[in-house]
């Protein structure tokens, strides 16, 4: 391990504004299948990867036969929104402002490699993106570590040299657990005093108030 100084980035409701076109083809896609989940608990378990969400909506021990019909009825209706997908308010700017500040940055995302694909296009900052992480590249997605280990791992850095960017308790639980202090947006619905409750180190409306608050925060300064 180097000394980089790593800025590791969800992207789903931190990025790019997602969150609730992921509720809707979640919402519905449980109902194709008779499974009838209220679309506000759906809402706060978006963040979570398939095999991470699954069980969080259904339980774990239920019977598992229609999951990968679910999830790729989700799959399905998400991508159908893929047109209208857009960034937040200076998501493209702060990616910009960090990689400027020396920060080498490593998107860490629960979506399919197909999906941060296309994201990646319509965030439109590739020239400053080092690397990336996906569901596809760990056994376990947020809240497990894994993901933003594997981020780490990817930008040559290590923890206490790493700061991770995301908008739900599941993004802070996972850079908790990987011993990355965690910088929130409310972006993904769940209020400050939420994430600051799970352990975020700092909280910022989205990511244009992070950038104009950007020399306070933990992303002020780099290493």
């Amino acid at each position: 391990m180097t000394s980089t100084a790593a800025a590791l980035f969800d992207v789903d409701g931190t990025l790019l504004d997602t969150t609730y076109l992921h509720t809707l083809a979640w919402w519905e896609a449980l109902r194709q299948y008779d499974r009838t989940v209220p679309a506000a608990r759906v809402h706060r378990a978006v963040g979570m990867g398939a095999d991470q969400l699954l069980d969080h909506l259904l339980g774990e021990h239920r019977d598992r036969d229609a999951d990968e019909a679910i999830t790729a009825a989700h799959d399905a209706l998400y991508a159908s929104h893929w047109p209208v997908v857009r960034p937040l308010p200076g998501a493209p700017e702060l990616l910009r402002a960090c990689a400027g500040r020396g920060w080498r940055i490593v998107l860490a995302s629960s979506a399919s490699e197909r999906e941060l694909t296309v994201l990646r296009q319509a965030l439109g900052a590739d020239e400053v993106i080092a690397a990336v992480t996906t569901a596809d590249d760990v056994a376990a997605t947020k809240p497990a570590p894994d993901l933003v280990r594997a981020a780490l791992d990817r930008a040559e850095a290590e923890a206490r040299h790493a700061v991770f960017v995301g908008d739900t308790v599941w993004d802070v639980a996972a850079a908790g657990r990987a011993e990355v202090p965690c910088v929130a947006v409310e972006t993904g619905g769940f209020a400050a005093a939420e994430l600051l409750g799970s352990g975020a180190a700092e909280v910022h409306r989205d990511t244009a108030e992070l950038l104009a608050e950007l020399d306070g925060s933990l992303l002020g300064r780099t290493g």
